[in-house]
Parts: structure tokens; sequence; C-alpha cells
């Protein structure tokens, strides 16, 4: 089957007039003819993808075994925790468990194959008989390795002493476990919802009952799937994965099969990759008699594109998401089919299905009459008119009026035929007897969608006058991104971001013009030595007046704010706050799993520790010490951000935002919380909002440069501790190699390479021009960089002391050591998605403190009291000011 591209503008499987024939223009110049005897595709295709989930299970093996390794304390934690929660099953359970997964593990896979040989598939079998055996090959050598070669740790945390035999090891890999898991993966099993289920329901009752009965360990388990996944995605990529997509000879046969007689075909490529694959590959076919066709073809392969992104939307959003995760062909045939005909018998116009078929056991065809026409998204400007968007709009209508939702009305799928009739294809993901809620959401997206071509005013026009204002008004709750399609939502983050270089470019060009005269006068001032203050202020206040005026003549409202004025205007008391529709957000699943295993972490080196004793012999006085060293860094900091502004900003009201945002700092990542405020603080004291930005990113940028500056030298320091000779300690040399690496790696890749450009130059435009002005005031440099140092050695003398207050002599750690354990664990901390870099930085800090050489009985609690004091005592009196400096209108 030769692929034909689609017309240039034409995002949609369909082709346009253009590109195809219509049937009143017979005419095939532009279509490649295919004869039933096309040559078939290969039989097996190496696939990357494949490749890219066997070296993802490699790493993930080796990171297994490297906290096997290093976090030993973790792993027999982690055990008796399991042990002592398993301990509680009934005996009873444990042996129906034990008995079911034992039979079922065996019959499944069996079930299965012989499905398959029924089916002609066997080829799929030799594939999984083949990873299965190189599996248990692969158990035989990782049983061997740990049983005579592998560290104690890893020994420990893969092996526990036999129920049956105390004097004997449990299997570090279940020597029958991998072999199943990697003939499920071969096989493609995964690719079928209901016997996927079925299987890996029998491998957690397997798992559970080995857990509680005390026959392997939670790392076994682990390390097993990971080998067994691992070493089925390594065959499948060295012998080729079945060629399951229908070929030319499959598609023409099939449609012979259900009586048409098809003389070519033509596929149609679809511009949105992102989303095409979900809708099934589309082809056109003419016929010996008769109008031509549209066929749509859906594979297993295919159905799979997209399913971690259904599964997310449906944890994530309110019981209206995305299709079934878990959609077998059947289904989905019979769900697309079902919209065609409910959308025809609901009076819109929409593809008439006129034949369904399978091609084969893992493909199906839909079958309906040509549309002919073009997209929306294809149609030039002055083509799109009032009328065009009214029927638009009557097409949806009929929909609605029977309880039908359509869930994805982009551009791509609203069709105008050469008569100017609209059409509306793509029914695959529609819903009939939707709820209120969905079809709220279709006529928000519908909007969207005709507004980013026609604008905001036509489109809520052409709304209101098919729909009625109250309608329309109705939606505007649903008016949010999430609400909308992935490819919308795409185009409004693009529009977003070509809208703030805009505004940028127009701030930056009126601080440009307005520096030249201030210059001057600079230069003036130098030569005469007499300094006329109240000139500078009447500069500095014209060019902020300029500014402003700059940034308001550039500013633009996005699209969706547009269609609530408009919608405003003929319902004043329309709702438009956005209705709650997120479930869960990214960012609060992260913070969550992150603090869980930072919690966990903390709590499995605490239960060691006695904490009675070890507070009556703490050293008070070093406590007091910690305790003024956490209050000295908000003044550190105040200096810091201060250093970089050459605008007067009164000092001690920096110092109270910079202890507000001790309290900011709980409820939002460390990174973006400071930003945030330091940045609003800013612009309240009077400085520009672009200005205030760059002073901010200027502070970072040099915070940045600073952190990494210091953590070389502290490292370098460290290594050279316990040597006679200045030769850089190991670690040095392997972090500078990995940094050298990184960045090799990320200037060859152009996309990489395209992306951190992208992001540098949005994140600190406008910070050059702000450091020119402070490198004119020696003085305000003096101080912002004379801040970060001393912010950093307030930090270090502060968990410096906390150690010392519950160790001894020969227990202390020198200070270059302390340093390299706070600088790291402080960037973990920033990097961390968690609100203060909980979890993170504990974890980090107490890792680091026993790596260099601290008791973790003294490492555990001056962790914790060095956390207390500088981010959870403070959150009081942070609120107090952040109330304080808001009710003063300083924030």
């Amino acid at each position: 089957m030769k692929q034909q591209g689609a017309h240039p503008g034409n995002t949609e499987g369909t082709p346009d007039a253009s590109s195809r024939p219509d049937p009143a223009e017979p005419e095939t110049a532009h279509i490649d003819e295919v004869e039933g005897d096309e040559p078939l595709l290969p039989a097996r295709v190496h696939r990357p993808s494949d490749l890219m989930r066997l070296l993802a299970g490699v790493l993930a093996v080796a990171v297994l075994l490297a906290v096997a390794a290093f976090a030993h304390g973790t792993t027999s934690g982690l055990e008796q925790d399991i042990n002592k929660g398993t301990g509680q099953a009934p005996d009873l359970l444990i042996k129906i468990a034990g008995l079911a997964s034992s039979i079922a593990i065996l019959l499944v896979p069996v079930a299965f194959a012989i499905e398959r040989l029924i089916k002609r598939d066997g080829l799929r079998i030799a594939d999984g008989v083949l990873a299965a055996v190189l599996a248990h090959g692969v158990t035989l050598a990782t049983d061997l390795w740990v049983a005579r070669a592998a560290p104690d740790s890893i020994q420990e945390a893969l092996t526990q002493p036999s129920p049956g035999d105390v004097h004997a090891l449990t299997d570090p890999v279940h020597g029958y476990l991998a072999p199943v898991i990697a003939y499920m993966t071969a096989v493609g099993m995964s690719r079928r919802p209901r016997w996927r289920a079925v299987l890996w329901v029998v491998l957690l009752l397997d798992a559970f009952s080995m857990l509680v009965t005390g026959y392997t360990t939670p790392f076994s388990i682990i390390l097993t799937v990971l080998i067994g996944w691992t070493v089925a995605y390594g065959t499948l990529y060295a012998v080729g994965s079945p060629n399951v997509r229908p070929t030319g000879r499959t598609l023409m046969a099939g449609l012979r099969t259900v009586g048409f007689r098809p003389v070519t075909a033509s596929r149609v490529e679809s511009g949105d990759a992102a989303e095409a694959g979900d809708r099934g590959r589309r082809y056109f076919v003419t016929l010996e008699d008769g109008p031509p066709l549209d066929v749509t073809v859906v594979d297993r392969e295919q159905q799979a594109q997209g399913f971690f992104y259904r599964a997310w939307r449906n944890l994530a959003l309110r019981g209206f998401a995305t299709r079934s995760s878990l959609q077998s062909l059947r289904q989905a045939l019979e769900q697309e089919a079902l919209l065609a005909y409910a959308a025809i018998a609901a009076g819109a116009n929409a593809p008439k299905l006129i034949a369904t078929s399978e091609l084969g056991p893992d493909a199906v065809m839909l079958v309906y009459e040509h549309s002919g026409g073009r997209t929306l998204d294809s149609l030039p400007d002055e083509e799109i008119t009032d009328e065009l968007l009214r029927d638009t709009w009557r097409q949806v209508q009929a929909l609605q009026s029977r309880r039908i939702a359509h869930r994805r009305l982009v551009g791509d799928a609203i069709l105008v035929d050469r008569s100017g009739t609209v059409i509306l294809t793509d029914l695959r993901g529609g819903e009939i007897a939707a709820g209120d809620l969905l079809l709220r959401m279709d006529t928000s997206q519908l909007l969207v969608t005709l507004g980013l071509r026609v604008g905001a005013e036509r489109a809520v026009a052409s709304a209101l006058s098919v729909l009625g204002p109250d309608t329309v008004a109705d939606c505007l709750p649903m008016l949010q991104p999430i609400a909308l399609s992935r490819s919308t939502r795409g185009t409004l983050r693009k529009l977003a971001r070509e809208r703030a270089e805009r505004e940028r470019e127009a701030v930056l060009e009126a601080y440009r013009q307005s520096r030249p005269p201030r210059a001057e006068h600079g230069a003036h001032q130098v030569v005469l030595d007499k300094p006329d203050k109240k000139a500078v202020r009447a500069e500095q206040r014209a060019e902020k007046r300029a500014i402003d005026e700059a940034l308001e003549e550039a500013r633009e409202e996005d699209l969706l704010t547009q269609i609530r004025h408009e919608v405003l205007r003929i319902r004043p008391q329309a709702p438009v706050e956005p209705a709650r529709l997120e479930r869960v957000r990214p960012r609060t699943l992260i913070s969550f799993i992150a603090g869980a295993i930072g919690a966990y972490f903390l709590l499995t080196q605490l239960t060691h520790i006695e904490f009675g004793p070890l507070i009556s012999n703490a050293e008070w006085g070093w406590v007091a010490a910690a305790v003024l060293f956490s209050a000295a860094s908000y003044v550190a900091a105040a200096m810091a951000l201060l250093g970089f502004v050459p605008e007067r900003v009164p000092f001690v009201r920096t110092v109270a935002a910079q202890v507000a945002g001790s309290f900011v700092k709980i409820v939002a990542p460390a990174a973006v919380g400071g930003v945030a405020l330091n940045t609003r603080f800013l612009q309240r004291a009077g400085v520009r909002p672009g200005l205030a930005v760059a002073s901010v990113g200027a502070s970072q940028l040099f915070g940045l440069g600073c952190h990494i500056l210091m953590l070389l030298s502290f490292g370098y320091l460290t290594g050279t501790e316990k040597t006679p000779s200045l030769s850089p300690s190991r670690t040095v040399i392997g972090g500078l190699l990995t940094v050298a690496v990184l960045v090799l790696v990320v200037t060859s890749v152009p996309f990489l390479r395209k992306f951190v450009v992208t992001r540098v130059r949005s994140l600190f435009a406008g910070v050059v021009p702000r450091m020119l002005d402070v490198l004119q005031r020696p003085q305000k440099l003096v101080t912002g960089i004379g801040g970060m140092l001393l912010l950093t050695a307030c930090f270090v003398m502060c968990l410096d002391a906390s150690i010392r207050a519950f160790g001894d002599e020969t227990t202390s750690v020198s200070i270059a050591s302390v340093a390299v354990v706070f600088l790291a664990g402080n960037a973990l901390g920033s990097a961390a998605p968690t609100p203060g870099g909980v979890g993170a930085v504990e974890a980090t800090l107490t890792v680091g403190l026993i790596a260099v050489g601290l008791p973790k009985e003294v490492a555990a609690p001056a962790v914790l009291l060095f956390r207390l004091l500088t981010l959870w005592l403070p959150v009081l009196p942070g609120w107090l000011a952040f109330n304080h400096l808001t009710r003063k209108a300083a924030l």
C-alpha cells in the first residue's frame, strides 16, 4: 500500500478537495494505484521503542541493585515493615492465594497460547517461548552471581533464610516468574486488556503469597519483574516483532469480503501525530462502480498509543475524561459504529457508515461513504463565513439535542464540502447519553476552535445566534485549558509564548530607548562629581512611565479571556468561576509521592535512635548557636536580593519579606515560591514589573554560579583533607566528567539544545541589562555577592552547630564536608517538587552526613534540628510577616 500525504494545510486524515478526486470529477492523477496482489510488508520489524524499553529496563535493574547495595538500612527496614504487615494475614487466605496463583500462573499463559494458535498466530507464541527460555537463563546467571560474587548488602536485600531450612537462602530471582513475565510481554498480552488484567492479578497473588510465607523479599520480586520485562523487549528487538498492521492486500481483500470491488487506494496522512494514532489510519479507496470510500483501519498497536495519557486523564479528571484505557478492538469498533449511526439519527451531518469488518486477528476496518471537502483548518480565512460558522453550531446543536457529546470538536474534525455543508467527523471518542458537563465542554471546545480561526467576537456571535445566550453562558465555567483537547491546549500554549515574547520585546525596547539620556547624565555626574539626585529621580520616573506605557500597549488578552468578555456583554450575571474539573494535579501527586518516600526514609532511620538519652545529653549552647545562625540567614537573604536592585528599597521591610518567604515555601516548591514572593515584593516597593523580574533573575543567576563554585571548591577541599598533595578527589573528577558529558549531549542534540536555549532565554530575559545597572554601582554588587556568601555560611554553620549539639569530638566532621553536604542537599531541595523540598532535603542531608563519616545516631537528629530551625519554626513568624506586609500593601 503506497502512501500519499494530505494537503499541506490539512491536519485531518481526510484529504481536502484539492488533494483527492470528488465523485463528480473522478480524476485519479494524484492517487497511486495499488493492485490487489501488492507485495506483503515485512513480516517482522525492529522497533526503536523496543530498544528504548530494553535500555530502560537495564537502567532500572542497575538502579535497583545500587539501592540494594548502598541503602542497606532502607532495604532492611522495608523488609521488616512488610513482614510485620503480612504477618497478620489469615493462614487460610494465604493458602488459598498461593494455591490459586500457582495453578493460574501456568494455565493463563497456556490458555492464551491456545487462543493464538486457533487464530493462526503461532509466531507470537514462538517469540514468547524464546523470551521465556532466555529469561530463565538470565535468572540462573543472576542467582549464581548473587550467591558467589555479589556484595553482602545485595545478597541480604535479595535473599533471606528459607522457612523450610534455616541454613539455606531463598532464591534471589524466581526461576518461574521471570519467564512467565517475559512470555507475557513478548506475545503481546499487554495489548489485550482482559488477558493482561487476568495475568497481573495472578502475578500479584503469587507475589503476595510468596512474601507472607517468607520465600522472597520485595527487592527480589521487583528484580524478577524487571528481568522478565527487559529480556522480553531485548528478544523482540533482536528477532523483530510480528508486523500486525494490515497490508494493502489485506485491506483490498477485506473490502471485497464485504461486497466492494476496489481499484485503487491511498493512505491519507494526518498532520497531528500526537492524536493520529488514536483515531486510526485513514484511506481513500476508489471502486470499479460507485462513488469512492473513506476507510478507517484500527489495529492493536495504534489502539495502544496514548494509553498512558488516557489513563492519566481518567485518574486526574472528575468522571468525564477520555474513553476507557482498557478498550478492546471490538469495543472500539462498536463505539465508533454506534456514534456514527446515532449522529445521523439525530439529524447531524456525519459520515455515513456502510460496512465494518475484521482484518485478521489484530485489526478492524470501518467503511464510510466518501464525504469530500476540506477541513476547517485547511480553509482560507476568507472562506470561513458567518453562515459557515452558524451551520457548524447547528450540527453541534443537533447532536446535543439527542445528548450526544462529540468530545473532539477541533478544526480537523469539521469538514466542509464543495457546497459549503458542514460535516462532523471523527466521532470515535464521542459519548451517547452524555451529561450536561460533557455537552458544555463541547460548546466551550468549539468556541475556542472557532475563536482560533475567526476571533472571539465572531465565534461567540455565531454561537449565540444558534444556541442562545443561556446555553453559551452556561459553558463559561468549562472554559479552561484542562477541559480542552490536547491539540488545542498545545496551540494555546504556543500563542501564550508568542504573546509573552512580544510583551517582553516591547518592554526591553522601551528600556533601551530610555537608557541613553540617563547614561549621558551619569557621565556628566562623574565629571562634575556633583550628582543631581532630583534629576536622577526625574529620569527614573520618566523611564518607569515609558516602560509602563510600552507594557500597557503590548499587553494582550488571551483567547479564553476574550471569549469570556464577549459572553459577559450579553449575560453579565453569567458564572465565570472555573469549575473544579481536576481530581488531582500532577504537582500534587508528585509532591505526595516524594514526601511519602522522604518520610519513610526518615522513619526508617529514626526507628533505631533513642531520643530520650540523646536529648538529655544535647549541648544546648550549640542549639542556641544554631538558632542565631538560622535567624541571621534572613538578613543575608535580604542583602543578596537588594544587591541586585539599583532602586531604593527599605532594608527592614526586605528582611520581613524574606521571613514571609519561610511561610510561602511551605505551600509551594522552594524554587518557585521564593521567586514569586520576591518579585511581588519588589513590584510593590516601586520597581517596575519587568525590572523586578530581571532583578530576581539576576539574583538567581548569580546564586546559581556561586552555588556551583562553592560546591566544587568545598568538594576539592574535602578530597584533599586526608592526602598530603592537593590532588582532587575521584568524586569531584567524576562529577565534572558527568557534567561535561551532559553538556555535550545537550549541545549535540538539536531538540535538546533548542529546548534549553529557549527556557534559559525566557527565564533570564532582561537580566543582562539589569546586571549592567548593578555593575555601575560597586557597592550594590558587593552587597549582593556578600549576601549570597553570608547566606550559605549561615546555613552551613547552622548545620554544623546542629551536628555539634548531638555529637562529640570523636564524631565531628570538617566544615568543608558539612558545606558539601548542605550545598548538595540544598540543590536537590530546590529541584524537588515538594514544598520546601520536604523529604528530598532530609534524605539527602542524612545520607550525605553518613557518607562523610558521621554516625546515623548523630546525623538523623542533627538534620531534624536543622530543618526544624530553618523550615518549620519560622512558619509562624513567616505567616505573621506575610499578613503584616499584605496589610501594608507590600505584597
